[in-house]
């Protein structure tokens, strides 16, 4: 290993601390009427960053004595991710630019891509160490964005709920790798299967493990905290942490569970049908009776995490391919449906009821349309990239034999159907005497908000999208 295989495959890495440095030093040289362009050159830097590296280095490569692994699906997830981050800061504009935020512009884009390079070290871990690091990274300045409104009393509590079961669900974990440690004497990714045989404290190491990576992806049981840290969270946190932390943990557990417990498959595989029931299942429950948008969409955030498990219940390459196709077309509809309520938060003091939404499409069409074309993407309808996601992930269960699972979860789509067309009635049929008044959008939202509407449409009709993502996965099993 030299300096320059470090520079090669890990691309993401460094452009990404290089980003961070120089905005710490940014923040600290500028004036005032610097930090006003806080956003505008953190956006630059993200997008030189992807230009960059959104090209994957072809072959495999392993770094630190084989700490660090690098594969092209490795680079590809971490582009999808960067782009997410860019999208997040592109909509969190106008959030920053509020008289009690103005001040703290630096911190929240530092604190954000840190949360990022986190994510990049988990994805590229080969040893539970790093991965355990990069997991830390990622979840403790997660932990004080979701507090980022803290003289506000949800977001102190939502702030306050996120580290706490963060907190006890790392506790959890790191208790599961000192079991897989103590039972195959090594932390090499790599080493490990030839050495699991399957006996009782494995079993357990493998579910205190999962249920770790449980809380990152919202799965229940491990889903309390979601609905109250999104609600109370600002709006752009708690997009960024329903798209770019979830997929980082889903990709992640879907690598572990193959490459580390794939000798446990068949415990792991039954583990992942009760889950996949049940969060599919409570998660559409819960939200037929959300009124707050944001509490809405915590829950279809839980649902989707459900569907995103299917995609790994198979253990085959089609099952990660789906994964990844399903989190970049679940990344364009959730940040979508989270910039309108933003933009509508934002500029109507606090708006986020279903019924504030009545009578929308009068007075904001634009916003309106955005707005239906994310939540039929969410709810699977064709011909939306959404559909073909979820097609896709049940393709990959029903290979593997998951039959039962796939019909239940068939029947849960027609009951999310049912929640996600409500908002849509109130905002084109249900009249209202006091609608939203017209809203002007800022550039930066318009941007995120074009972005992620050309994603809906399009994904799932570049069928080269998926057959990219197809290739990339192949060369990772």
């Amino acid at each position: 290993m030299n300096y320059t295989d470090i520079l090669i495959y890990m691309r993401h890495e460094v452009t990404l601390m290089a980003i961070i440095i120089v905005l710490f030093i940014y923040d600290l040289a500028a004036g005032r009427r610097g930090r006003s362009r806080f956003s505008a050159v953190t956006c630059c830097l993200l997008l030189l960053q992807t230009a960059i590296n959104i090209i994957p280095v072809q072959g495999t490569a392993e770094l630190f004595g084989g700490m660090y692994v690098y594969a092209p699906m490795h680079s590809a997830m971490k582009s999808m991710l960067t782009v997410g981050a860019l999208i997040v800061c592109l909509q969190a504009d106008t959030w920053l630019r509020r008289d009690d935020t103005e001040h703290k512009r630096g911190e929240f884009y530092i604190l954000t891509l840190s949360t990022l390079l986190g994510m990049f070290f988990m994805i590229g871990a080969g040893n539970f160490l790093l991965f355990f690091i990069g997991l830390e990274l990622a979840s403790i300045p997660m932990a004080c964005l979701v507090a980022f409104d803290k003289y506000k009393h949800y977001s102190a509590e939502a702030g306050a709920k996120y580290i706490l079961t963060a907190l006890f669900s790392s506790g959890l974990m790191l208790y599961g790798i000192s079991f897989l440690y103590g039972t195959t004497g090594t932390l090499y990714f790599d080493d490990m299967p030839a050495r699991i045989d399957g006996s009782p404290l494995q079993i357990m190491a493998m579910v205190f493990f999962f249920s770790g990576l449980g809380f990152k992806i919202s799965l229940v049981p491990f889903h309390l905290w979601t609905a109250d840290a999104y609600q109370g969270a600002p709006t752009p946190v708690t997009g960024y942490l329903s798209v770019v932390s979830k997929g980082a943990a889903a990709f992640v557990l879907m690598a572990v569970l193959v490459k580390v417990f794939g000798p446990m498959m068949t415990q792991w595989q039954t583990m992942l049908e009760i889950v996949i029931v049940l969060s599919i299942t409570v998660a559409n429950l819960f939200a037929l009776r959300q009124t707050d948008l944001k509490r809405f969409l915590a829950f279809s955030s839980i649902s989707q995490a459900g569907y995103i498990m299917l995609a790994v219940i198979g253990a085959n390459p089609i099952g990660m391919t789906s994964l990844v196709f399903y989190m970049l077309v679940y990344m364009a509809a959730n940040l979508a449906a989270f910039g309108v309520v933003s933009i509508v938060e934002q500029r109507t003091d606090g708006k986020v009821s279903m019924q504030d939404y009545n009578g929308f499409y009068r007075t904001n069409p634009r916003l309106a349309v955005v707005m239906m074309l994310a939540l039929f993407s969410l709810a699977g309808i064709p011909p939306f990239a959404g559909f073909f996601s979820k097609f896709f992930v049940f393709s990959a269960a029903f290979r593997g034999g998951f039959h039962l699972v796939v019909f239940i979860a068939l029947l849960n789509t027609v009951i999310s159907l049912y929640y996600y067309l409500l908002v849509v009635k109130a905002m084109f049929i249900t009249p209202s005497d006091e609608p939203v008044p017209a809203l002007r959008t800022d550039t930066g939202s318009k941007i995120a908000l074009a972005l992620c509407t050309a994603g809906i449409v399009a994904l799932g009709l570049a069928s080269c999208v998926f057959e990219g993502i197809d290739a990339l996965a192949t060369g990772i099993w």
